[in-house]
């Protein structure tokens, strides 16, 4: 059956209309009017946040854990309409939504596995020690407790494992967090089913109804504002642009009480290749990265949009290796007409620059996009701050250095990035060795012999790294750990046993 959404927003188990509306701007089928959120409607969800954290805050990891397996029952039980509605939102195709939404409800369950196993809460025990000289030791217990109301922003390019129910929202109800989502206006169907599904947990769980809210955020930003200014929210999870990303977090830190910000502002993942490696299959990486660069027409936060490479005639192999296989990629259907703006804009910037030349060039035209490939010199590389801008697409930009040193000194200019790259034989052993410590400083995820557009729910991810990849070097969005993002460490000091939380009882 094919869902008709309604429009209206989420507001404590109540679905509330606005007096004005936007229209979506779906790749296919039909617009739908959505009503637009207000900084009125943020205050009455953080209320009601605030509200539900006296009893969710407190319940217990097992009700928590059943609250999460029931979201992702009710996100299962509306798969074909979510994919159908998905689809025409974004243009992706059924396939990867359908792949997405089974990652949605895949980290569902894995934190609801993850909190009711418990290790999550790093209890601590020191007992007392009264006989001690010179001075005697109090009984003290340490355990991570949940931080209060979380807002969520959900992300143009997942509409679902990074958005509404996505890896942040399933962290913080995980850790005992209410969550207020903003909608991304790219997909506001989407979002509107899969609260759907929440809400119809909430219910099933008995919940207060304050524990998830969401809201369509409209054409302004009045309510991405109003939401990570709101005295009642205690943290905010957020992936898109570095611009969009940067004004919400001087926002959070500026606030009179700051709260910290759990951004992914953007990555050009770059790519290390060495010479034994380009030696024994420069053609092989190359149409293997060409495969990666244009998955899902480039719009991965993880995609590897820059490569390192030495002069030579390998180099050339790989280039030419790779325009030829870009070149048979037909033009996708970028996510939003914004973002396919900003492609456009973002590969001619970069063509303008001196010192780059064209590898692989194509015409984009509307919400379509299609690879290029640049190329520049180390020098000009590390002389010129605009090449290493992040161009969100089915972009790529090969730094050929004269030698190994110049490798070196191109990988200490990186900023920060969400993974980097080696593409390495045994005989690399070495220069791998020397590149290291410089990579690791660089980057959350450091990876050999792959391509970094892959990200893999578990316990040892790390999704994140240093600015401006992230806001925060010490989190990660993907992964059990994402969760200590909404925790923080309380110690309790000769307490009767009573009155302590539960976790902590009995040790």
């Amino acid at each position: 059956m094919t869902f008709d959404p309604h429009g209206k927003h989420l507001i404590a188990g109540a679905w509330v209309a606005t007096d004005t509306t936007f229209q979506s701007v779906p790749v296919s089928g039909p617009a739908h009017s959505f009503f637009a959120g207000t900084a009125a409607l943020v205050d009455k969800a953080a209320q009601a946040a605030e509200e539900a954290f006296w009893s969710y805050g407190y319940s217990t990891r097992e009700d928590r854990a059943v609250f999460l397996d029931t979201i992702a029952e009710e996100i299962e039980a509306r798969g074909p309409q979510i994919t159908e509605i998905g689809s025409a939102e974004t243009g992706l195709p059924p396939g990867r939504l359908e792949g997405e939404r089974g990652r949605t409800t895949g980290q569902l369950r894995l934190f609801a596995e993850h909190i009711r196993k418990g290790a999550y809460l790093d209890v601590r025990h020191d007992p007392a020690l009264p006989d001690r000289a010179p001075l005697p030791r109090p009984d003290l217990r340490m355990i991570e407790r949940p931080i209060g109301p979380v807002a969520v922003f959900g992300a143009s390019n997942f509409p679902l494992a990074f958005s509404t129910a996505g890896g942040d929202t399933a962290s913080a109800l995980a850790a005992g967090c209410p969550v207020v989502v903003k909608g991304h206006e790219a997909h506001p169907g989407t979002a509107e089913i899969v609260t759907e599904a929440i809400h119809a947990a909430i219910v099933k769980c008995g919940l207060h109804p304050g524990v998830f809210s969401m809201i369509h955020g409209g054409m302004g930003h009045e309510v991405g504002a109003a939401l990570v200014q709101h005295p009642l929210i205690r943290a905010v999870g957020f992936t898109g642009s570095y611009r969009g990303g940067k004004a919400l977090f001087d926002l959070c830190v500026t606030r009179p009480e700051p709260i910290p910000f759990f951004g992914e502002l953007g990555s050009i993942n770059p790519m290390f290749l060495l010479p034994a490696a380009m030696s024994a299959r420069a053609a092989e990486m190359a149409t293997g990265w060409a495969g990666s660069l244009t998955m899902g027409a480039g719009q991965f936060c993880t995609n590897p949009g820059s490569l390192v490479m030495i002069a030579g005639p390998e180099t050339e192999t790989f280039l030419e290796t790779a325009a030829a296989e870009l070149a048979k990629v037909a033009p996708q259907p970028m996510l939003t007409e914004g973002i396919a703006n900003a492609y456009r804009k973002g590969t001619a910037a970069i063509a303008a620059q001196t010192g780059v030349q064209e590898v692989m060039t194509s015409t984009c035209d509307l919400r379509n996009a299609a690879p290029y490939v640049f190329r520049t010199t180390g020098a000009e590389w590390m002389a010129n701050e605009a090449l290493s801008e992040e161009v969100f697409g089915p972009s790529g930009i090969a730094i050929v250095v004269s030698d190994f040193e110049e490798m070196l000194a191109v990988a200490r200019s990186f900023h920060g990035q969400l993974t980097t790259t080696l593409m390495m034989d045994a005989g690399d052993t070495g220069a791998a060795q020397r590149l290291m410590p410089i990579l690791e400083r660089k980057a959350g995820r450091l990876m050999a012999n792959g391509f970094p557009t892959g990200v893999e729910v578990c316990d040892s991810m790390v999704h994140g790294g240093p600015f401006p990849a992230s806001t925060n070097f010490g989190a990660t969005s993907v992964g059990t750990l994402a969760i200590r993002r909404f925790l923080r460490p309380v110690c309790y000091q000769n307490l009767p046993e009573a009155i302590l939380p539960e976790d902590l009882q009995g040790l």
